[in-house]
């Protein structure tokens, strides 16, 4: 390869990096932002006030515009599965081999 063509392919391989770790950093800010959110979230889901929540709305005791993803039986479950797979992808990544 010819010094020319092997620092453009440096530079490329440079802005796509750059690019990819703001990006994760940014990332990786908000998911340490949510994090309490998360614990609330893990403490809530099957605890006797989420039983009794949820009871209430299969009762039609709460009010019909009120938002109640929490509520259902796969959400809160589905996203913090997919925080121990997220927890357990990062745990494998970081170093340069």
């Amino acid at each position: 390869m010819k010094q020319i063509e092997r620092i453009e392919l440096m530079e490329k391989h440079l802005g796509r990096a750059s690019e990819a770790v703001i990006r994760l950093s940014g990332a990786l800010e908000d998911y340490a932002g949510v994090q309490e959110s998360l614990k609330a979230l893990e403490a809530y889901y099957g605890s006797d006030e989420w039983k009794k929540d949820f009871a209430d709305d299969e009762q039609g005791l709460l009010p019909p515009d009120l938002k109640r993803g929490v509520l259902s039986e796969d959400g809160i479950w589905n996203l913090l599965e997919n925080v121990r797979e997220l927890n357990e992808r990062l745990s494998k990544v970081g170093t340069i081999d």
